[in-house]
């Protein structure tokens, strides 16, 4: 017999139950308060981007730029020296009918002081058979000169005619070439149609026969560097061109690295354009050049927010280059941030064309 099964009531659910109102207020200022620190904290991260994106920029430029100084101060005086001493103390130079330099003092490498900041001159030849010179079979004309050897030289190339001990080079430019024999030199011709045969200089003299030298150049390149309006820029005195290559500069400082006397290969000091004796290079003390060391100061083109009480952090001192304060173009100069960048070039052709 079965017994009877005894009936188990079904257990209820409690009713389901929403968000009060309060309740509902309260999640929505929390969530308001959340999505606002976040806000924040991605507006100084941005900012931050911001800022590290423009000083990354800069520093780019700054070592772009170090890079092709270094390559042109590297390549200073080639085509200038004759591998005891520098051909040229003095230059005749025009462009056209224009005179650059009617016998003024020359050297391929000037440093210059100005408003503050230095101005640097790098002059080359851009030939590397510039490095060689050859004597020359007859005393030059203002039309012709004649060569004892081959000059590997084509039309419309420059070349130097330079003295039999340092003195007035001058500048001209192949116009056409007659090639030697055996028992003939080589001719060049330099008739006024060339670029830098145009030009009537106050002295042009003959250049004697054998003493007398002459050097492929190719073409003459004249760098200048010089901050203009917080600009590094790059001019091209013989081309008439130029190009801003960083911004923001407040600061330009060239050295020339010397050794205690010529002949000495060893860089014994530093000495600037400000310095006794070292307002230009001659043939006194050019023989004493080892190296050249430049530094390049840029400020940060942002400014920084002051704190709490109004202080500018971001810098604690004005910026120094070669242990030489350089005063800032800001008054506020305290919320900017500095970057000083610094070039060391071994001057080959200055160094290569003195030593014994």
């Amino acid at each position: 017999m079965c017994a009877d099964r005894v009936a188990v009531p079904a257990r209820r659910r409690p009713p389901a139950r929403g968000l009060s109102l309060v309740e509902l207020m309260i999640g929505l200022v929390i969530g308001l308060l959340v999505s606002l620190a976040a806000l924040s904290s991605l507006r100084v991260f941005g900012n931050g981007q911001r800022q590290a994106a423009v000083a990354g920029g800069g520093l780019l430029s700054t070592a772009a730029a170090l890079g092709a100084i270094r390559n042109e101060v590297a390549a200073a005086g080639l085509g200038f020296f004759d591998g005891r001493q520098p051909l040229c103390s003095q230059l005749n130079l025009s462009i056209g009918n224009a005179l650059v330099s009617d016998g003024a003092a020359f050297a391929p490498l000037a440093v210059t002081r100005s408003n503050g900041n230095d101005r640097l001159d790098v002059v080359y030849a851009d030939d590397v058979a510039a490095g060689a010179n050859l004597p020359l079979a007859s005393a030059s004309t203002t039309t012709s000169v004649e060569v004892l050897s081959t000059l590997p030289v084509a039309a419309g190339q420059a070349v130097l005619l330079a003295p039999a001990a340092t003195g007035l080079c001058t500048v001209r430019t192949v116009t056409g070439v007659t090639a030697g024999t055996v028992d003939t030199p080589q001719v060049l011709a330099l008739a006024n149609t060339g670029n830098h045969n145009k030009a009537a200089f106050a002295s042009l003299p003959a250049y004697p026969a054998t003493t007398g030298r002459i050097t492929l150049l190719g073409t003459l390149r004249w760098q200048r560097y010089r901050v203009v309006d917080g600009n590094l820029v790059l001019e091209q005195p013989l081309a008439g061109t130029s190009a801003v290559l960083v911004r923001n500069v407040i600061g330009l400082r060239v050295e020339y690295g010397v050794s205690s006397a010529a002949g000495n290969p060893t860089l014994a000091d530093w000495r600037d354009a400000t310095d006794s004796g070292w307002s230009s290079l001659t043939a006194a003390n050019i023989g004493q050049v080892r190296a050249l060391r430049l530094g390049l100061l840029v400020r940060s083109p942002q400014r920084e927010k002051a704190d709490a009480g109004g202080n500018c952090l971001a810098s604690e001192a004005k910026p120094t280059l070669f242990g030489e304060t350089i005063e800032p173009d800001v008054s506020d100069w305290r919320c900017f941030r500095y970057r000083s960048s610094t070039l060391v070039v071994p001057l080959r052709n200055l160094v290569w064309g003195q030593l014994p």
